[in-house]
């Protein structure tokens, strides 16, 4: 069953042969008669179903703004194609030989999964079959030997023994994090471990606990490639990464707060602090500490860090709403706060940072340059931090949008970015 839902679908041979399948198809329906009647027909149903894809396209994202933002370019072109694609399938049905229709009726599902399915793929994120149903086959976390806290700074001191593995390695937390001080229903966090920390007397290394967005899951695999690379270049050493779960479900949001929607906060910053603390070979200096997160989670890493500074030293925001639920503010206001403005406007992170003093926290905001919808929030956010007194570096990454790219291109800046606080490099 593994083997399945371990599948790459979003990606690779299969989604290469999908989109064959569907430009085969495309041929075989137009192909359907040499003559000016058909030719206008075919025609009027491919530029009125891209049309109507296009309009609901700019309903969904632009008025009802069900995204929290604008969707990437495969899905502006990947919508309207797919939806000139059935309409054609469509108008092939009538006075159709059999083998014809049987040909448009397959086309029909074919055409919306090859969408989906680039769209998926574009972001980057969900790439199996298990990724999107989300369904987790990810493996244990491997057992690590006792840390030794080694003398300042970490990279001079550090010597990486022989046999080192080239690579980290990552898994499903088990026994899970309890949630005795929040009673929030998570679901099971991942870890990634980097090489240093698979050797046998492993050094006290940082911790980074990062979130994924909304909707999403915790997911180790994401992280793992620009992990790797950054221990790569610095002998071994990079954070120990737990990747935990602030939305309890794939579509929930609880705001990285204690409301009617779950108790998010103290699970985040006592449930997981504490078994952090007793479980994972981390130094206890809150210097070595980031909180990070890409997207709803890049706004719950700068919640945290401008709440509990005593713990998260430092701050890696990838792609940050500027509040907690900020593109359902009116549902918020109303369902979680009871039109309460100002009990909204106390939890919102710019409030609380312009109320602060942060003489020794660090921040670090990354973006895409394609991404205009987080930009904005993204900026805000870093200027709240910097006036705030927190150390603030924010970078618009070119050639990135909101998928994959920004998370790994936005973790690397935040990292390097880091690697001297945390003791990792010079």
């Amino acid at each position: 069953m593994n083997a399945l839902l371990d599948l790459e679908v979003a990606a690779g041979p299969v989604l290469v042969g999908l989109c064959v399948v569907a430009i085969a198809l495309v041929i075989l329906l137009l192909a359907r008669e040499a003559t000016l009647r058909w030719a206008v027909t075919a025609l009027i149903a491919v530029v009125a179903g891209a049309g109507l894809g296009l309009l609901a396209l700019w309903f969904v994202v632009d008025v009802a703004d069900a995204f929290g933002g604008p969707v990437n370019l495969a899905t502006g072109i990947m919508v309207p194609a797919a939806s000139a694609g059935i309409a054609l399938a469509i108008v092939s049905l009538p006075r159709a030989r059999r083998w014809r229709r049987v040909v448009a009726i397959i086309a029909i599902p074919v055409f919306a999964l090859t969408a989906g399915l680039v769209i998926v793929g574009a972001y980057g994120i969900q790439r199996t079959i298990g990724d999107i149903l989300y369904i987790d086959t990810t493996p244990l976390a491997p057992s690590t030997q006792p840390a030794t806290a080694l003398p300042d700074p970490l990279w001079q001191s550090w010597e990486a023994p022989a046999d080192m593995p080239a690579t980290g390695e990552w898994g499903v937390v088990d026994p899970p994090i309890g949630n005795a001080a929040s009673g929030f229903d998570a679901r099971p966090a991942q870890v990634y471990y980097p090489p240093a920390a698979l050797v046998a007397s492993p050094p006290e290394l940082p911790l980074l606990v990062f979130m994924m967005g909304q909707p999403g899951e915790p997911s180790a695999r994401v992280l793992a490639s620009t992990l790797d690379d950054f221990a790569a270049r610095h002998d071994g050493l990079a954070p120990i990464v737990l990747v935990v779960d602030q939305l309890g479900a794939p579509t929930a949001d609880p705001l990285c707060l204690d409301t009617v929607r779950g108790n998010a906060e103290t699970y985040l910053s006592a449930d997981v602090v504490d078994w952090a603390r007793s479980n994972l070979g981390v130094s206890s200096d809150r210097t070595r500490w980031i909180v990070g997160g890409y997207s709803n989670g890049g706004q719950c890493a700068a919640y945290l860090g401008a709440v509990y500074p005593e713990t998260f030293g430092n701050i890696i925001a990838i792609a940050p709403e500027e509040f907690a639920g900020e593109s359902f503010r009116g549902e918020v206001l109303d369902s979680v706060f009871g039109g309460d403005q100002a009990a909204y406007d106390a939890v919102k992170t710019p409030n609380i940072l312009a109320a602060g003093d942060y003489p020794d926290s660090w921040a670090v905001f990354a973006v895409g340059a394609d991404d205009p919808g987080y930009i904005p929030d993204t900026k805000i956010l870093a200027a709240a931090a910097r006036d705030a007194g927190m150390r603030t570096e924010i970078r618009v990454l070119p050639g990135t949008d909101h998928g994959v790219s920004v998370i790994e291109r936005g973790l690397a800046f935040g990292l390097e970015t880091l690697a001297p606080r945390l003791g990792l490099a010079r």
